[in-house]
């Protein structure tokens, strides 16, 4: 069975230990890239990462994309969200059902 991990600044992940999943609190860019790269390595098949933190590590979520593991799904935070996390989601449930589910709904 895959790990899960949350990635990003102490006050947007803390509360998902609470569901049993590994938390790892990093604000900076270098730590962060040698971070994900040590989760997806060690057996992480699922890993949020707060959208602020994201940006930040554009460069090396792009050595995970297009692979089935680990998963990087962006997720917002307490601040400096970019909408990309629910952006991607909505375009995935939209490649899956064929349709646009937020059809005429602002986001």
């Amino acid at each position: 069975m895959s790990k899960i991990a949350v990635m990003g600044d102490y006050d947007s992940i803390y509360g998902f230990a609470t569901l049993g999943l590994d938390t790892f609190p990093v604000d900076e860019k270098e730590e962060g890239t040698q971070l994900l790269h040590r989760l997806a390595g060690s057996g992480y098949g699922i890993i949020y990462m707060t959208e602020k933190l994201g940006e930040m590590l554009a460069g090396a979520r792009e050595e995970y994309m297009g692979r089935i593991s680990p998963a990087i799904i962006l997720i917002p935070g307490v601040s400096g969200n970019t909408g990309e996390g629910i952006s991607r989601v909505k375009g995935s449930v939209e490649q899956a059902v064929g349709s646009d589910i937020l059809f005429g709904e602002e986001m």
